[in-house]
């Protein structure tokens, strides 16, 4: 699909892999005023980026190529003209396939800006698609049913109005946004008629925050499972069970990925060797770090600090935009 108007594309790897926390929470720099924001991007080179979830809501188009996209320990295809829809709970990331550059809009919203009650009221219903996202909630919706382009035509509109600087512009994006609601409550709803409300997943996420809030200060030092589950006060089978329900990945494999993040910043930020960089992000080994970082980012660290150091980053993503 085309799209006429001044568009700004981004990268999708450098919008979002540098804003997610020790947790795995994505923050996105709203205006607090009025939460909500609109972006293009093309999932070049600098990919993928780690499980995270957010506390604010997420619509994804599909606009050109296949994206792939985890949710949990799910995994689904997406095709061109899709839509995914992402509520605050579940940990997820989506990524290219092929060496195509596949690109996305994507539509970012707090709650409060339709129902400042939260899910209290009538104004709630818009949110239930949202809110309800259990292990079976089907994320992805297909070209087919014709929703995701009407979606599209009205994320268009919101983005247009956007930054909505007085009350008339706010106006039409509570309408736009709300219009967008109502054809995914409509497309829900012989799902969401059978699901009650329960906060059991947010009660688990709750349980091992601890666990985030020390990973972030102390990611550098050996950390093992059953550390983890003695942080916790739980044992290590019940800790693993917690964990995979709660990230949809082991404990293990979203440390390592977390370091890995925290590995490319420094590759990108800082000139120091290699091997002291690997030691500071918590791999006492060279060699299996470079394992672990070409497994999760597809190059070498090397390469990913040539190719994305701060005198080359800007000029590749420039070069992957107009050349997709």
């Amino acid at each position: 699909m085309r799209l006429s108007g001044n568009l700004k594309w981004h990268e999708s790897g450098t919008i979002i892999a540098p804003q997610i926390r020790a947790d795995g929470v994505h923050v996105w720099p709203f205006d607090p005023s009025f939460p909500i924001a609109v972006t293009f991007q093309v999932f070049g080179d600098r990919q993928p980026v780690r499980m995270n979830r957010h506390d604010y809501f997420e619509i994804a188009y599909v606009l050109s190529g296949e994206v792939s996209c985890q949710i949990s320990d799910r995994l689904f295809h997406c095709k061109e003209g899709e839509l995914i829809v992402v509520g605050s709970s579940p940990y997820h990331r989506m990524w290219r396939d092929a060496r195509t550059q596949p690109r996305i809009a994507t539509l970012f919203f707090m709650p409060e800006l339709i129902c400042e009650a939260g899910t209290n009221g009538e104004q709630a219903e818009f949110l239930l698609p949202f809110y309800l996202q259990e292990a079976s909630f089907p994320h992805i919706v297909r070209a087919r049913t014709g929703i995701p382009a009407e979606v599209f035509k009205l994320i268009r509109r919101i983005h247009a109005a956007l930054p909505a600087q007085n009350s008339l512009a706010r106006l039409s994006v509570r309408t736009f946004l709300k219009m967008i609601l109502i054809l995914l409550a409509n497309h829900y709803s012989p799902y969401l008629g059978k699901r009650q409300l329960g906060d059991r997943k947010q009660e688990a996420m709750r349980r091992i925050a601890p666990l985030f809030e020390f990973l972030e200060r102390h990611y550098s030092q050996a950390i093992g499972v059953e550390d983890a589950a003695a942080l916790l006060q739980i044992s290590k089978p019940h800790f693993m069970r917690l964990f995979k329900h709660v990230t949809g990945q082991s404990f293990i494999s979203y440390l390592n990925h977390f370091r890995i993040a925290k590995a490319q910043a420094l590759l990108v930020t800082s000139d120091k060797p290699i091997a002291q960089l690997c030691q500071e992000v918590g791999f006492c080994d060279q060699s299996y770090f470079g394992s672990v970082f070409r497994k999760t980012v597809q190059i070498t660290p090397l390469e990913f600090r040539r190719r994305f150091g701060s005198s080359t980053a800007d000029t590749h993503i420039h070069r992957t935009l107009q050349n997709p």
